[in-house]
């Protein structure tokens, strides 16, 4: 059976960050064909930027699917399921698909719906990413413009819930896998350092918190987590049970075309020699993640006595190994890319990982 697509679900109220963090994701794909279903409606339409960022090698203007008939969760059904099952059958496939939601949809009955029998065989949620309004957040609002949000409101006729920011930003936060605390560079670094310990303390253990400005991740970081939060539903339950509200397209917070880079983020890589128990060694893996609060480690390992390399792929503090190939004229070594917020004391990774 075919590998199964993976979709990453982008949740979070209006003007946090989702269309410039997606906008940057497909500025540097580093060659993924990527398909993006934004859940635009009202007057809103698809942000031209998108399509400005959106390159052939990526993605075409036929791979952005617009949902304009209202809150994602609210029209799952009728919308989200036919616009899957059409993007799913055509002949190039995506690498990956994102989901851009409206900042009022709640993210778990989009995730339950991957187990629908038309598309439940054929893609898995990547994970979900919560991008959260730093500067908001820090101020107890949850969204800069809580008027644009009571509008768009008004404008969705499909909506079936009515709900305080408060609540719905407390199951934005159940249903995350990342939470991305966005417009660091509008708090001061011990601001955005105390909402990031608060937020993770809030979310369930494992859930990754990063801090980013205007909206920039590495690749490696947004894409790639291999959750499948379908199967994961009681862990993220709705806290309210209503139905999530908020707006969906997000503003730039700034107008300046200020570039940031991914000066908050690093990787390195390491080397060592053989290993001599698998097992062993992912577990120590584990532990180093957890003491240097790595994101992301992958690579491969040579295992004594094993002819095929050890693939090593960690999320968190999540370890997936397998052995995949033989190493035949490579070299037989361990290589591993370690990737973290700046600040990685790589002296330290290195003797843990070393020992």
């Amino acid at each position: 059976m075919p590998a199964k697509i993976p979709a990453t679900v982008v949740t979070g109220f209006l003007g946090a960050g989702k269309t410039t963090l997606i906008r940057h994701m497909l500025q540097n794909a580093e060659g993924k064909r990527i398909a993006l279903i934004i859940n635009e409606f009202g007057d809103l339409g698809v942000d031209g930027d998108i399509l400005k960022g959106c390159g052939d090698e990526v993605c075409s203007e036929d791979d952005i699917v617009e949902l304009s008939n209202g809150c994602i969760c609210c029209t799952v059904a009728d919308d989200f399921i036919p616009t899957m099952e059409a993007l799913l059958a055509r002949d190039v496939k995506p690498d990956h698909i994102v989901i851009e939601t409206s900042g009022l949809a709640l993210p778990q009955p989009l995730v339950r719906a991957f187990n629908w029998p038309g598309i439940s065989t054929k893609v898995t949620v990547d994970g979900v990413v919560t991008v959260v309004d730093g500067r908001a957040v820090h101020d107890g609002q949850f969204a800069h413009n809580v008027a644009a949000i009571d509008a768009q409101r008004a404008m969705d006729e499909n909506l079936d819930h009515e709900t305080p920011l408060s609540e719905l930003f407390e199951d934005q936060i159940a249903c995350a896998d990342m939470i991305v605390v966005n417009k660091t560079d509008l708090l001061g670094a011990e601001e955005a350092d105390a909402l990031s310990s608060k937020l993770k303390a809030e979310a369930r253990s494992g859930v990754q918190v990063v801090k980013a400005a205007m909206g920039a991740l590495p690749v490696d970081v947004l894409l790639g987590q291999g959750i499948g939060a379908e199967n994961d539903l009681e862990a993220r339950h709705e806290i309210h049970h209503h139905h999530h509200h908020d707006d969906e397209d997000d503003d730039d917070h700034h107008d300046h075309e200020h570039e940031h880079g991914h000066d908050e983020f690093e990787s390195f890589i390491f080397t060592r020699g053989e290993i001599t128990d698998a097992k062993a060694f992912a577990q120590q893996v584990a532990d180093v993640i957890r003491t240097h609060d790595i994101l992301r480690l992958k690579g491969f390992v040579a295992v004594e006595g094993k002819p095929m390399r050890l693939t090593i792929q960690a999320v968190g503090p999540r370890v997936d190994t397998y052995f995949d190939q033989p190493f035949g004229a490579a070299t037989r070594e361990t290589r591993l890319v370690v990737i973290g917020e700046a600040g990685l004391d790589h002296d330290a990774i290195s003797a843990a990982l070393a020992s």
